[in-house]
C-alpha cells in the first residue's frame, strides 16, 4: 500500500507502524468463506453464491486464530467471498479481538442490516472496508447485481452513523476510472474516513480482464488526480486516509513529482518509501483461503505454501526452504528486464509478481502494469 496522504500531506493513520515501522509478522488476509451474494467481474477468489464444502469450521477457525496470535500477527482482515455470510463471523472476530489481534472487515456492504451494524460495533473492528467500483449502474454492472450500489451505500451509512471507522475500496479499470472524481465527492459527502484505490491484479476472474486495464498514460492521469484531490482535501481541513494498492510504481511516480515540485519534502518521501520496502507479498502480507491453504498474498490462490489444518501458520510462514516464499523474500537478484535494472528497485521491490506471471508465465519478469518510462527509472 502507498499512503498518498502520508507522503504528500504527512497525515498519520493507524497503519503507519505497519508500513514504516520495524519488521514484524505479516498482516493476514483471511478469506474465511468463498461464498458471495455478488459476482464481481474482477474477483480473485472466483466466488459464487453457493455453499463451498470443506471450509474451516468454527472450532478449526478458532484454533487457526490462536495460532496467529501465538505468532504475534498484528492484524487479520476478514475477507471472502462475502465474510458476513459466515454465521459465526461475529463470534470469530470477537475471538480474534480477545486474542489481541486487530480485526478488520472487508465486505461488499450489501448485507449490513441495522442489527449486523450494531454487532460490528460491539466487536470493535479497527476498520470496515466496503467495496464500491463506481457510482450507481457502473458499480452494479461491475458487481453483477442491480441495486448493489444503493445497498452498499446504506451499509456505509449505518456504520458511519455508529461512528465506525470506514474505508471505501475501488479497483481501477477501464469501466470506472472516470468515476474517481465522483468517488471522492461521495467519500466527502458520506463522511468516510479512507479510500483504497486498487490497481487491477490479473488473478481469478480478473485474469481475463487484462484488456480492461487502463493504459500507462491513463494510469498517470488517474494517479495525478488522486494526488491532487488528496492535497485539496487536506487544504480544506478534511484529512482523509488516501491509499493506492498493488502498484508500487505509484510511490516512485509520487517521489519524482515531489522532487520536481517540492524539493524540500522529497528526502522525507524517499525515506518513507524505503522504510515501506515496496511490494511485500510473502513478507509483510499473507493470505489464508477458506480451506486453510496459506498463500503469499490474496492473489496467489493457485499456489499453496501449506495448510493450517496440517501445520501451524507460523511454521508454514517461517519455512525458509519453500521455493516461492524464499524467492519473494530475496527477489531483487531474480528480477528480469526493466524491473531488474530499475534504479528505484528498493522503493518498489519488483511490484506485483502475480501480474508478471499472468502475462509472461514468469514470476520474475517485468510487471506489465509499470507505467514509468525508461528515463524515469534510469535506463
Amino acid at each position: 500500500m502507498i499512503s498518498i496522504s502520508k507522503l504528500l500531506c504527512d497525515i498519520s493513520s493507524p497503519g503507519d507502524n505497519l508500513r514504516y515501522g520495524a519488521p514484524q509478522p505479516p498482516i493476514v488476509v483471511w478469506n474465511c468463506t468463498q461464498r458471495c451474494n455478488l459476482k464481481c467481474l474482477h474477483c480473485y477468489a472466483r466466488s459464487q453464491d453457493k455453499v463451498y464444502q470443506g471450509e474451516l469450521t468454527t472450532e478449526e477457525s478458532k484454533a487457526f486464530l490462536q495460532d496467529l496470535a501465538d505468532f504475534k500477527v498484528p492484524v487479520i482482515l476478514f475477507s471472502g467471498g462475502e465474510p458476513t455470510l459466515r454465521k459465526d463471523i461475529i463470534e470469530l472476530a470477537s475471538w480474534a479481538k480477545r486474542l489481541g489481534i486487530r480485526v478488520v472487515l472487508s465486505t461488499n456492504g450489501t448485507l449490513i442490516t441495522d442489527k449486523l451494524a450494531e454487532e460490528i460495533i460491539k466487536v470493535g473492528f479497527g476498520e470496515v472496508g466496503i467495496s464500491l467500483d463506481g457510482i450507481g449502474a457502473v458499480n452494479d454492472h461491475f458487481r453483477g447485481q442491480e441495486g448493489a450500489f444503493e445497498a452498499a451505500l446504506q451499509g456505509f451509512r449505518r456504520l458511519v452513523a455508529l461512528k465506525q471507522r470506514m474505508s471505501l475500496r475501488l479497483t481501477i479499470t477501464r469501466h470506472n476510472y472516470r468515476e474517481i472524481p465522483a468517488i471522492f465527492d461521495l467519500v466527502e459527502r458520506e463522511r468516510i474516513d479512507r479510500i483504497c484505490f486498487y490497481h487491477l491484479a490479473y488473478a481469478g476472474r480478473g485474469s481475463s480482464m487484462q484488456a480492461e486495464d487502463i493504459s500507462p498514460q491513463e494510469t498517470r492521469d488517474v494517479v495525478d488526480l488522486i494526488f491532487d484531490r488528496t492535497v485539496d482535501l487536506h487544504r480544506r481541513g478534511l484529512d482523509k486516509d488516501i491509499l493506492t494498492v498493488d502498484n508500487h510504481a505509484d510511490g516512485v511516480y509520487l517521489y519524482l513529482k515531489v522532487k520536481r515540485e517540492n524539493p524540500g519534502r522529497a528526502s522525507k518521501v524517499l525515506e518513507l518509501l524505503r522504510r515501506n520496502g515496496g511490494n511485500n507479498s510473502g513478507i509483510r502480507i499473507a493470505a489464508v483461503d477458506n480451506l486453510g491453504y496459506v498463500h503469499p498474498d490474496q492473489f496467489w490462490w493457485h499456489y499453496s505454501l501449506g495448510n493450517v489444518r496440517q501445520r501451524k501458520f507460523g511454521d508454514i510462514w517461517s519455512d525458509t526452504s519453500e521455493p516461492l516464499l524464499q524467492g519473494l523474500r530475496n527477489r531483487k537478484p531474480q528480477l528480469k528486464g526493466r524491473c531488474g535494472r530499475c534504479q528505484y528497485l528498493d522503493l518498489c521491490n519488483g511490484n506485483l509478481r502475480v501480474r508478471a506471471e499472468a502475462v509472461y508465465g514468469d514470476v520474475w519478469a517485468d510487471d506489465p502494469a509499470c507505467y514509468l518510462t525508461d528515463e524515469e527509472i534510469g535506463l
